[in-house]
């Protein structure tokens, strides 16, 4: 059987969580195929993908289960009473499993979401949490499909070429209003120093 990178992705579970140490699921299995890295740093895949490897690679699986890490399905959830709609988490999600606009409340599309986490930390407030479930929700064929349509959004998404933004045009730009208001301003400041205090509490 012929052995290529994409056969290593396709047996991964397709979170682009990094917790592997890598980037996302295509450069751990990289590395995997240049024998650059371990089988068993998948937690989300746990033994189940841990075996798969092992078989795809030719590599006794055995001395890899004592330091594997599995890891629980969960999806994230947002508390909506807290959100301030700041689109930090939109930004971060890797699968597009994230839907709303500024100041907006935002919502987790449940099964699309691949549970990372990585929505997480960048949220200022605090107000997502992990909710874990008895199985896998969503179809990793179609996460990485989302993930790679994402990705070519993002390197395509550029100004028109036959533009050029002078100096002064740049900074104008910067200079321009946010157009946000100073109630709403003060209402998110206020939402970011209740989430500082309750880190501070541990509350």
């Amino acid at each position: 059987m012929t052995i290529d990178i994409d056969k290593i992705e396709s047996v991964l579970p397709q979170t682009q969580c990094g917790l592997c140490g890598y980037g996302g699921c295509r450069p751990y299995a990289e590395a995997m195929f240049h024998r650059q890295a371990p089988i068993n740093r998948c937690p989300p895949g746990g033994i189940a993908v841990l075996q798969q490897l092992s078989e795809l690679l030719a590599q006794d699986p055995t001395p890899f289960i004592a330091e594997m890490q599995q890891k629980p399905f969960a999806v994230a959830k947002i508390r909506e009473a807290e959100c301030i709609g700041c689109t930090k988490c939109i930004q971060a999600c890797p699968v597009d499993a994230i839907i709303g606009s500024g100041k907006m409340l935002h919502s987790i599309l449940r099964f699309e979401c691949t549970g990372c986490e990585l929505c997480i930390a960048p949220c200022p407030v605090d107000c997502i949490e992990m909710e874990i479930l008895p199985e896998r929700g969503y179809d990793p064929v179609k996460a990485k499909e989302r993930y790679y349509q994402r990705q070519h959004r993002l390197t395509t998404k550029a100004r028109p070429q036959n533009l050029r933004a002078t100096d002064e045009h740049s900074r104008a730009t910067d200079e321009r209003p946010r157009g946000v208001t100073k109630d709403k301003k003060a209402e998110i400041l206020a939402a970011v120093a209740r989430a500082k205090a309750k880190r501070r509490t541990g509350l």
